[in-house]
């Protein structure tokens, strides 16, 4: 395992960009994954990583309500203020990733109730105003720290 940390400077903001190389061995190739980390979206509450990196996609884990400044979850009722904030998390991990929200293919949404879908979408869609990614969305029993929505996404780079 190879580990270096970098620092660099996108869009006037530093993020740290800590990339870790794992090479995975087959019969017949190697596959390159490097840790996406930013401290403007909220750090994992779990094993995990923020995105990975592998064969030319970007995959960032579902991102929850959580303001990176303050480390807490939004607890109000506006399910329109919860989404922004998801969708923000999304936003700064895609950046960190040297990527734009154009580049996003996959996504998919987690609701709590899908009676807030229709709010959800509405928000959702202001930050795809093109081409929508593909998407699905699921009804779930509950989310990470009692949240109402989750938001994953799988990103293309275009090199």
């Amino acid at each position: 395992m190879y580990f270096s940390a970098h620092k660099f400077i996108h869009r006037s903001f530093i993020a740290f960009y800590i990339v870790t190389t794992f090479t995975a061995c087959s019969t017949s190739n190697y596959v390159m994954k490097k840790v996406i980390y930013t401290p403007n979206a909220p750090a994992p509450i779990g094993p995990y990583s923020q995105a990975i990196e592998a064969n030319g996609f970007v995959y960032v884990s579902g991102q929850i309500a959580i303001d990176p400044a303050t480390n807490e979850l939004y607890t109000g009722t506006d399910i329109k203020v919860e989404t922004t904030q998801v969708m923000e998390n999304l936003k700064a991990i895609i950046t960190a990733a040297d990527c734009s929200m154009k580049d996003v293919v996959k996504c998919t949404i987690f609701l709590r109730d899908m009676a807030d879908f229709a709010e959800v979408n509405a928000v959702y869609a202001a930050y795809f105003p093109e081409y929508a990614p593909a998407r699905e969305t699921v009804a779930v029993v509950g989310l990470p720290k009692n949240a109402r929505v989750e938001i994953s996404a799988v990103v293309m780079r275009n090199e």
